[in-house]
Protein backbone atom coordinates (compact mmCIF):
# COMPACT_ATOMS: atom_id res chain seq x y z
CA UNK A 1 0.00 0.00 0.00
CA UNK A 2 3.12 2.37 1.11
CA UNK A 3 4.48 1.51 -2.41
CA UNK A 4 1.58 2.30 -4.57
CA UNK A 5 1.11 5.75 -2.22
CA UNK A 6 4.79 6.59 -2.98
CA UNK A 7 4.09 5.98 -7.28
CA UNK A 8 1.24 8.14 -6.86
CA UNK A 9 3.06 10.69 -5.10
CA UNK A 10 5.70 10.76 -7.99
CA UNK A 11 3.46 10.10 -10.85
CA UNK A 12 0.84 13.38 -9.72
CA UNK A 13 4.19 15.21 -8.90
CA UNK A 14 6.45 14.82 -11.81
CA UNK A 15 3.37 15.58 -13.61
CA UNK A 16 2.34 18.15 -11.74
CA UNK A 17 5.95 19.94 -12.57
CA UNK A 18 5.96 19.12 -15.95
CA UNK A 19 2.64 21.14 -16.30
CA UNK A 20 3.50 24.08 -14.67
CA UNK A 21 6.68 25.04 -16.06
CA UNK A 22 6.35 24.26 -18.96
CA UNK A 23 3.08 26.43 -19.80
CA UNK A 24 3.77 29.00 -17.56
CA UNK A 25 3.82 31.39 -19.86
CA UNK A 26 0.15 30.93 -20.98
CA UNK A 27 -0.69 31.08 -17.11
CA UNK A 28 0.67 34.50 -16.95
CA UNK A 29 -0.82 35.69 -20.20
CA UNK A 30 -4.44 34.55 -18.83
CA UNK A 31 -3.57 36.23 -15.72
CA UNK A 32 -3.27 39.32 -17.02
CA UNK A 33 -5.96 39.09 -19.72
CA UNK A 34 -7.97 38.77 -15.97
CA UNK A 35 -6.52 41.57 -14.46
CA UNK A 36 -8.23 44.89 -13.37
CA UNK A 37 -5.61 47.22 -14.00
CA UNK A 38 -5.95 45.92 -17.67
CA UNK A 39 -3.16 43.54 -20.17
CA UNK A 40 -0.10 46.44 -20.32
CA UNK A 41 -0.71 47.90 -17.27
CA UNK A 42 0.14 44.64 -15.65
CA UNK A 43 2.88 43.64 -17.70
CA UNK A 44 1.45 42.77 -21.42
CA UNK A 45 4.36 39.93 -22.58
CA UNK A 46 7.11 41.35 -20.31
CA UNK A 47 8.72 39.08 -17.94
CA UNK A 48 6.45 36.08 -18.63
CA UNK A 49 8.45 34.03 -16.22
CA UNK A 50 7.48 36.25 -13.02
CA UNK A 51 6.27 34.41 -10.40
CA UNK A 52 7.69 31.15 -11.70
CA UNK A 53 9.77 30.43 -8.15
CA UNK A 54 6.22 30.14 -6.46
CA UNK A 55 4.74 27.90 -8.89
CA UNK A 56 7.89 25.43 -8.81
CA UNK A 57 7.62 25.69 -5.28
CA UNK A 58 4.05 24.40 -4.78
CA UNK A 59 3.40 22.38 -8.05
CA UNK A 60 5.21 18.80 -7.38
CA UNK A 61 3.51 18.57 -3.63
CA UNK A 62 0.04 19.99 -4.43
CA UNK A 63 -0.02 17.80 -7.55
CA UNK A 64 1.13 14.58 -5.34
CA UNK A 65 -1.38 15.50 -2.53
CA UNK A 66 -4.12 15.84 -5.26
CA UNK A 67 -3.48 12.31 -6.90
CA UNK A 68 -2.79 10.57 -3.73
CA UNK A 69 -6.23 12.11 -2.38
CA UNK A 70 -8.22 10.98 -5.51
CA UNK A 71 -6.68 7.50 -6.07
CA UNK A 72 -7.06 6.83 -2.56
CA UNK A 73 -10.73 7.85 -2.45
CA UNK A 74 -11.51 5.85 -6.00
CA UNK A 75 -9.64 2.81 -4.09
CA UNK A 76 -12.28 2.69 -1.27
CA UNK A 77 -15.34 2.95 -3.58
CA UNK A 78 -14.15 0.61 -6.33
CA UNK A 79 -17.53 -1.67 -6.05
CA UNK A 80 -18.97 1.24 -7.64
CA UNK A 81 -16.74 1.67 -10.25
CA UNK A 82 -18.37 -0.36 -12.84
CA UNK A 83 -21.86 1.17 -11.65
CA UNK A 84 -24.33 4.33 -13.07
CA UNK A 85 -22.34 5.38 -9.54
CA UNK A 86 -19.00 6.18 -10.77
CA UNK A 87 -19.36 9.49 -12.12
CA UNK A 88 -20.46 10.36 -8.35
CA UNK A 89 -17.75 8.58 -7.22
CA UNK A 90 -15.79 10.62 -9.38
CA UNK A 91 -16.51 13.22 -8.15
CA UNK A 92 -16.04 13.22 -4.36
CA UNK A 93 -12.93 11.21 -5.55
CA UNK A 94 -11.66 15.35 -7.55
CA UNK A 95 -13.03 17.06 -4.79
CA UNK A 96 -11.18 15.86 -1.87
CA UNK A 97 -8.30 15.82 -4.14
CA UNK A 98 -9.14 19.77 -4.53
CA UNK A 99 -9.43 20.26 -0.76
CA UNK A 100 -6.49 18.70 0.31
CA UNK A 101 -4.17 19.78 -2.22
CA UNK A 102 -5.34 23.55 -1.96
CA UNK A 103 -3.98 23.28 1.28
CA UNK A 104 -0.04 23.79 -0.48
CA UNK A 105 -1.49 25.53 -3.47
CA UNK A 106 -3.43 28.48 -2.35
CA UNK A 107 -0.41 30.28 -0.40
CA UNK A 108 1.91 29.80 -3.91
CA UNK A 109 -0.87 30.45 -5.81
CA UNK A 110 -1.25 34.10 -4.26
CA UNK A 111 2.36 35.30 -4.28
CA UNK A 112 2.48 33.69 -8.05
CA UNK A 113 -0.62 35.33 -9.36
CA UNK A 114 0.20 38.60 -7.87
CA UNK A 115 4.48 38.53 -9.18
CA UNK A 116 2.26 37.86 -12.46
CA UNK A 117 0.54 41.20 -12.46
CA UNK A 118 3.13 43.34 -11.10
CA UNK A 119 6.49 41.72 -13.06
CA UNK A 120 8.84 44.88 -11.33
CA UNK A 121 8.64 42.94 -8.30
CA UNK A 122 9.95 39.60 -7.72
CA UNK A 123 8.75 36.81 -5.92
CA UNK A 124 10.51 37.19 -2.70
CA UNK A 125 9.32 41.41 -1.94
CA UNK A 126 5.52 39.83 -3.47
CA UNK A 127 5.51 37.65 -0.40
CA UNK A 128 6.66 39.97 2.50
CA UNK A 129 4.04 42.35 0.77
CA UNK A 130 1.30 39.71 1.51
CA UNK A 131 1.78 38.56 4.63
CA UNK A 132 2.45 41.96 6.00
CA UNK A 133 -1.09 42.61 4.27
CA UNK A 134 -3.07 39.94 5.27
CA UNK A 135 -1.41 36.82 6.06
CA UNK A 136 -1.53 35.26 2.52
CA UNK A 137 -5.33 35.91 2.40
CA UNK A 138 -7.07 33.19 4.38
CA UNK A 139 -9.93 33.65 3.20
CA UNK A 140 -8.30 32.56 -0.75
CA UNK A 141 -9.00 29.09 0.96
CA UNK A 142 -12.78 28.95 0.19
CA UNK A 143 -11.96 31.32 -2.89
CA UNK A 144 -10.26 28.39 -4.34
CA UNK A 145 -12.10 25.73 -3.50
CA UNK A 146 -15.01 27.79 -4.80
CA UNK A 147 -13.38 27.82 -8.27
CA UNK A 148 -11.22 24.28 -8.65
CA UNK A 149 -13.78 22.09 -6.64
CA UNK A 150 -16.57 23.07 -9.43
CA UNK A 151 -13.64 22.50 -12.09
CA UNK A 152 -12.72 19.26 -10.87
CA UNK A 153 -16.60 18.32 -10.73
CA UNK A 154 -16.62 18.73 -14.34
CA UNK A 155 -12.74 17.65 -15.67
CA UNK A 156 -12.46 14.36 -13.90
CA UNK A 157 -15.76 12.57 -14.72
CA UNK A 158 -15.63 13.29 -18.03
CA UNK A 159 -11.95 12.45 -17.95
CA UNK A 160 -12.96 8.61 -16.82
CA UNK A 161 -16.05 8.69 -19.57
CA UNK A 162 -13.89 9.54 -22.07
CA UNK A 163 -11.45 7.23 -21.30
CA UNK A 164 -14.13 4.45 -20.53
CA UNK A 165 -15.63 4.65 -24.02
CA UNK A 166 -12.76 4.68 -25.93
CA UNK A 167 -11.31 1.67 -24.01
CA UNK A 168 -14.43 -0.01 -25.09
CA UNK A 169 -14.68 0.87 -28.38
CA UNK A 170 -11.19 -0.56 -28.99
CA UNK A 171 -11.45 -3.41 -26.82
CA UNK A 172 -8.52 -3.26 -24.62
CA UNK A 173 -6.35 -0.79 -22.23
CA UNK A 174 -5.58 2.58 -23.11
CA UNK A 175 -1.92 3.51 -24.24
CA UNK A 176 -1.08 6.57 -21.59
CA UNK A 177 -1.32 9.15 -24.74
CA UNK A 178 -5.09 8.24 -25.62
CA UNK A 179 -5.37 8.90 -21.64
CA UNK A 180 -3.60 12.35 -22.77
CA UNK A 181 -6.32 13.20 -25.24
CA UNK A 182 -8.99 12.39 -23.31
CA UNK A 183 -7.11 14.90 -20.31
CA UNK A 184 -6.70 17.31 -22.82
CA UNK A 185 -10.60 17.44 -23.85
CA UNK A 186 -11.80 17.12 -20.37
CA UNK A 187 -9.81 20.19 -19.64
CA UNK A 188 -10.44 22.01 -22.21
CA UNK A 189 -14.12 21.57 -21.67
CA UNK A 190 -14.08 22.40 -17.68
CA UNK A 191 -11.82 25.32 -18.23
CA UNK A 192 -14.23 26.88 -20.21
CA UNK A 193 -17.23 26.88 -18.81
CA UNK A 194 -15.63 28.03 -15.52
CA UNK A 195 -13.48 30.68 -16.79
CA UNK A 196 -16.13 33.07 -14.83
CA UNK A 197 -15.31 31.71 -11.65
CA UNK A 198 -11.63 31.88 -12.60
CA UNK A 199 -12.10 35.74 -13.65
CA UNK A 200 -13.39 36.69 -9.99
CA UNK A 201 -10.67 34.53 -8.42
CA UNK A 202 -8.01 36.48 -10.27
CA UNK A 203 -9.73 39.61 -9.43
CA UNK A 204 -9.83 39.07 -5.92
CA UNK A 205 -6.60 37.46 -5.47
CA UNK A 206 -5.19 40.68 -6.92
CA UNK A 207 -7.33 43.11 -4.79
CA UNK A 208 -5.68 45.41 -2.35
CA UNK A 209 -6.80 45.73 1.52
CA UNK A 210 -9.85 47.83 1.75
CA UNK A 211 -10.81 47.43 -1.95
CA UNK A 212 -14.89 45.87 -2.64
CA UNK A 213 -12.94 42.99 -4.59
CA UNK A 214 -10.95 42.27 -1.50
CA UNK A 215 -14.11 41.28 0.41
CA UNK A 216 -13.72 37.44 -1.13
CA UNK A 217 -17.48 37.77 -2.31
CA UNK A 218 -17.90 36.20 -4.99
CA UNK A 219 -21.29 36.84 -6.28
CA UNK A 220 -19.87 40.38 -5.62
CA UNK A 221 -17.32 40.23 -7.82
CA UNK A 222 -19.17 38.52 -10.31
CA UNK A 223 -21.64 40.99 -10.34
CA UNK A 224 -19.13 43.61 -10.67
CA UNK A 225 -17.16 42.40 -13.91
CA UNK A 226 -20.11 41.87 -15.54
CA UNK A 227 -21.62 45.51 -14.58
CA UNK A 228 -18.04 47.02 -15.91
CA UNK A 229 -16.83 44.71 -18.62
CA UNK A 230 -20.28 42.82 -19.92
CA UNK A 231 -20.00 38.85 -20.59
CA UNK A 232 -16.52 39.73 -22.42
CA UNK A 233 -15.43 40.39 -18.77
CA UNK A 234 -16.66 37.60 -16.96
CA UNK A 235 -14.85 35.58 -19.82
CA UNK A 236 -11.30 37.00 -20.43
CA UNK A 237 -8.24 35.15 -20.42
CA UNK A 238 -10.86 31.82 -21.60
CA UNK A 239 -8.81 31.55 -24.89
CA UNK A 240 -5.38 31.20 -23.15
CA UNK A 241 -7.08 29.55 -19.87
CA UNK A 242 -8.77 26.57 -22.31
CA UNK A 243 -5.41 26.23 -24.45
CA UNK A 244 -3.07 26.17 -21.17
CA UNK A 245 -5.86 23.50 -19.13
CA UNK A 246 -6.20 22.08 -22.24
CA UNK A 247 -2.29 21.39 -23.34
CA UNK A 248 -1.87 20.78 -19.39
CA UNK A 249 -4.80 18.18 -19.35
CA UNK A 250 -2.80 16.44 -22.11
CA UNK A 251 0.74 16.58 -20.31
CA UNK A 252 -0.50 16.17 -16.99
CA UNK A 253 -3.18 13.33 -16.91
CA UNK A 254 -0.88 11.65 -20.06
CA UNK A 255 2.37 12.48 -17.98
CA UNK A 256 0.62 10.44 -14.63
CA UNK A 257 -0.79 7.62 -16.62
CA UNK A 258 2.94 7.07 -18.28
CA UNK A 259 5.30 7.43 -15.17
CA UNK A 260 2.38 5.07 -12.81
CA UNK A 261 2.40 2.38 -15.27
CA UNK A 262 6.10 2.38 -15.32
CA UNK A 263 6.55 2.32 -11.83
CA UNK A 264 4.10 -0.16 -11.08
Amino acid sequence: FSRVIIIQSLAGGCAGMCVDLTLFPLDTIKTRLQSQQGFYKAGGFRGIYAGVPSAAIGSFPSAAAFFVTYESTKSLFTGYSATNLAPITHMLAASLGEIVACLIRVPTEVVKQRTQASPSLNTYRVLLNTLQEEVLYVYTFSLTYSELIPFSLVQFPLWEYLKAVWWRRQGGRLDSWQAAVCGALAGGVAAFVTTPLDVAKTWIMLAKAGTSAASGNIPKVLYEVWRSRGIPGLFAGSIPRVTFISMGGFIFLGAYEKVRRTLL
